[in-house]
């Protein structure tokens, strides 16, 4: 017997598909006229933190959770086109592109701070071509804020040792010392490794404190961390396209968008000796199943839930829209198994893939919108998964 295989790479076809293979099309993605031509406008932002967004003719492109995987958050940001490929080099190569992460940056992995350098470094360099970039925050940022560090992986606990010791050589300067530390956070990973009590042992309790410590004075309420946090939002609005890392609700628009915004940006920043922290906590934004970051409503899998809860995810999407008179809604939070693909008849569109070591190791992908028009990015697969072709003798 013979065996013939045909390997087929996979490019992004002008409509992205769904883990059924069918053209996303039928996820009625809406679309709208292309951008006319003459220069772009700029760039305008309301709200502090961002609530609306206004980019006339962008390109945007979104990815999902990175949870601190530097490596596979530089290859989503490659594949998007908006960073350039060389792995010591951190250069924008998006323009105008316009750039949302949709949170959940910390936990399950060792390279939290880095990846939130490389973001604001990215930022600074977008800025400057008429792009951006924006950034959500999601259920791990909140945790760590709250002193939950249930899920840091024990690297991430020695980057924030390394970190403050890199802060302390800049003398303090917080501003250089941040948005460089990608930059030298890599070699300075290498020589913690060999040095005395380099390794992460269970018993090394005098490690363990340090560490603790160290994430505790950069993350808690009022911590140089925290506010760097607050300085995003828990749901954008970008030329009416809704980013948010769970899932906005109906109630959530009720209460205020703007104003969870801002509550969360001020818990965050807010000293904890100056507030009773179980009473300031957000709730409606923050906490509980139905809160804008950990609501799975939208991004549970199909097969999970009844035909009932699905119709129902539809409705409650589309009516959230358009009292918002948003075109569709973007979330992380629940890692897609079948990759980047949209839920609720096309209205919701779920990113988050699993990509960090820490979640499911799995290929990168991302989430470009041109002209209102949904389409997903993936690597060229080396793979028999597109085609098998059989031959017997």
């Amino acid at each position: 017997m013979a065996v013939l295989s045909l390997r087929l790479g996979f490019v992004a076809p002008p409509y992205p598909r769904t883990g059924t293979g069918r053209p996303a099309s039928s996820c009625r993605a809406v679309t709208s006229a292309a951008a006319g031509g003459g220069p772009q406008r700029p760039i305008t932002v309301a709200g502090d933190p961002p609530t609306v967004v206004s980019a006339p003719g962008r390109r945007i492109v979104a990815i999902g959770d990175a949870h601190g995987d530097l490596s596979q958050t530089r290859a989503a940001l490659v594949l998007a086109g908006v960073l350039s490929a060389e792995s010591d080099g951190h250069v924008w190569t998006g323009g105008r592109t316009v750039l949302v992460q949709v949170g959940d940056i910390l936990d399950r992995g060792e390279d939290e701070i880095a990846i939130l350098s490389l973001l604001s470094s990215l930022n600074v360099q977008a800025k400057s071509q008429g792009g951006a970039v924006f950034q959500v925050n999601g259920n791990h940022e909140t945790m760590n804020v709250e002193g939950d560090f249930r899920y840091v992986d024990p690297g991430g606990f020695d980057e924030c040792l390394r970190f403050l010791e890199y802060l302390d050589e800049c003398d303090g300067n917080w501003n250089d010392a941040f948005v460089n530390w990608v930059n030298v956070a890599e070699r300075r990973k290498k020589e913690y490794a060999v040095s005395p009590n380099g390794d992460w042992h269970p018993w090394n309790l005098v490690k363990k404190q340090k560490g603790f410590a160290a994430r505790s004075s950069l993350f808690k309420q009022g911590g140089p961390l925290a506010c760097e946090l607050a300085k995003h939002p828990v749901v954008l609005n970008i030329n009416d396209w809704i980013f948010c890392h769970g899932g906005l609700l109906p109630h959530h628009v009720e209460y205020g968008i703007e104003r969870m915004n801002r509550e969360v940006s001020m818990w965050m920043k807010c000293p904890s000796e100056d507030s009773d922290n179980e009473t300031d906590i957000p709730f409606i934004a923050t906490r509980g199943y139905d809160s804008v970051v950990w609501s799975r409503m939208y991004s549970q899998d199909a097969a999970e839930r009844t035909r009932r809860a699905l119709m129902l995810s539809s409705i409650i999407a589309e009516q959230t829209l358009k009292s918002v008179g948003a075109k569709g809604m973007v979330v992380g939070h629940t890692p897609q198994i079948h990759g980047v693909n949209c839920k609720c008849d096309g209205k919701v569109w779920c990113v988050d893939v699993g990509m960090s070591y820490g979640v499911l190791y799995s290929r990168p992908e991302v989430l470009e919108i041109v002209n209102d028009r949904p389409r997903v990015l993936k690597k060229r697969r080396d793979s028999y998964d597109e085609m098998e072709v059989l031959d017997y003798l």
